[in-house]
């Protein structure tokens, strides 16, 4: 075998590298924004949790009142 007839496979080899590791950066990348996607999402959460639970502590205990219906609603004002 000649030099020449052995550097072929060696770069086509090294191309197969060299994609395999541009595939792997990007995906890399891609975790690191879903992450960060993710951890924000969790605060929206936390925060509307936590936000959820204020409101439902401002809300007038009605006992055992039970639905209210629709019928008992006064009507709005035009």
């Amino acid at each position: 075998m000649s030099a020449a007839t052995n550097a072929e496979p060696t770069r086509a080899l090294q191309a197969r590298v060299e994609a395999l590791e541009i595939k792997a950066s990007y995906g890399e990348d891609l975790l690191e924004t879903l992450n960060l996607t993710v951890y924000r999402q969790q605060q929206t959460i936390d925060a509307l949790v936590q936000e959820l639970r204020q409101l439902r502590q401002q809300l007038p205990e009605t006992g055992n009142a039970g639905p209210r219906s629709l019928r008992d609603e006064l009507p709005p004002h035009y």
